[in-house]
């Protein structure tokens, strides 16, 4: 390296290091809380959307779930990287630049009717996603660090409300006749302008200014901690997939009506956020994580043995309330321990996290098939249980 660049490097560092001790207040928490909710809008804004491109691509069911993975593929492909990238430019840049990708890919998601023209947005729609998810929560880990009390919740529970709205925004207008190409064009509008109200506060820096930027293998307690999300986004993904499908062939209900169970999960979840960071701040996250764990595990055996739709969706609500804080804490954990760079460490968690998403159709469906559906939600609340008693462990840092 030469002398001249030498000392840009050197300038390079002192200019991030003081970025990295600037003072972090109200206009940061608002740009976090709204790109959380961006995040959760643009990803739920595709669901409504893929009966559509089912149709427009003419495909079955298996070659569906196999698009489908493409997203997934595009997310895990980006996410181990995020930390090291995020720490070299800054939250700020990573989270507009994906956020635009967003709003390039998902119009193009409502109007290609390929296979292969599909299969590639999705995989860089994933990729976009999958790279704000880390971004967002690397912010939300300095932040929180640097306001001295517990954020982590509410900013998950933007990510809810985010979902909430995307899902219903796109709903509403393909039943007011709007055509899907017009419903995704709106939505990406909609990013625009909050990417616009939301960028001032976004950090230009991405690590707490110690250094640590390369990618690391996950190893030490982030292993652990990864284990715990890769358990609960598995739950989360179990109830997304699979509620429904619990309540119509074993409880009765009218599969008109059986989305009613992944709803009650999902508001369940989103009150508990929205209430998580002074619940954490009075009594620690240790206690939080275990009662979360164990009311997860009591609401999967709730509905798993019990034949009636009223204590199935009991059941369903506190699975919700249960999860609703625990992939909160587990966030600022890896954020606060000392086995490995914080922004590393958030993209490791979120990666297996991500995974458990992925892996958990397939998991139960398998389950679900050399015995019962009943039975694979017993394997997951025995697994919450497992999460509830590695909470000493697992919360120590957070």
């Amino acid at each position: 390296m030469s002398e001249s660049d030498s000392s840009a490097a050197a300038v390079a560092s002192v200019a991030s290091a003081r970025a990295a001790t600037a003072p972090i207040g109200a206009s940061e928490r608002l740009s976090t809380r709204i790109a959380f909710f961006i995040a959760g809008l643009a990803m739920a804004a595709w669901a409504p959307l893929v009966p559509y491109a089912k149709a427009r691509t003419g495909v079955d069911e298996g070659t569906l779930g196999l698009l489908l993975l493409a997203l997934g593929a595009g997310s895990l492909m980006t996410m181990p990287l995020t930390g090291a990238i995020a720490a070299r430019y800054g939250c700020r840049r990573v989270i507009l630049l994906a956020s635009a990708v967003v709003c390039a890919s998902l119009p193009l998601l409502a109007q290609f009717s390929t296979v292969p023209a599909m299969a590639l947005s999705l995989f860089v729609f994933g990729a976009a996603i999958g790279t704000i998810d880390v971004a967002i929560n690397i912010q939300a880990v300095i932040v929180e660090k640097a306001s001295g009390r517990p954020l982590m919740s509410g900013f998950h529970g933007f990510f809810s409300v985010g979902g909430i709205a995307g899902a219903g925004l796109v709903s509403i207008m393909l039943w007011l006749q709007a055509t899907p190409l017009v419903a995704a064009l709106s939505v990406a509008v909609l990013l625009a302008l909050l990417m616009l109200l939301g960028g001032r506060g976004l950090l230009r820096y991405g690590d707490d200014g110690h250094g640590g930027s390369m990618f690391v293998l996950p190893h030490g307690v982030v292993i652990l901690i990864g284990a715990l999300c890769f358990i609960v986004f598995l739950a989360e993904g179990a109830m997304l997939d699979w509620s429904a499908l619990l309540l119509v062939s074993g409880r009765g209900v009218a599969p008109s009506v059986a989305g009613i169970g992944y709803a009650v999960f999902a508001l369940a979840m989103t009150i508990g956020r929205f209430n998580g960071d002074r619940i954490v701040q009075r009594f620690g996250p240790r206690p939080v994580l275990a009662l979360g764990g164990a009311c997860a595990a009591a609401g999967f055996l709730l509905a798993a043995l019990l034949p009636w739709a009223g204590t199935t969706l009991l059941g369903f609500a506190l699975v919700g309330l249960g999860c609703s804080n625990i992939v909160p804490i587990l966030f600022t954990a890896a954020g606060s321990q000392k086995a490995m760079p914080a922004g590393a460490a958030v993209s490791a968690i979120s990666t297996l996290g991500y995974a458990g998403i992925l892996a958990g159709p397939a998991g139960i469906g398998w389950i679900a098939k050399i015995s019962s559906l009943p039975l694979a939600f017993l394997v997951l609340g025995a697994a919450l249980v497992a999460v509830a008693a590695s909470a000493r462990i697992a919360a120590a840092k957070a």
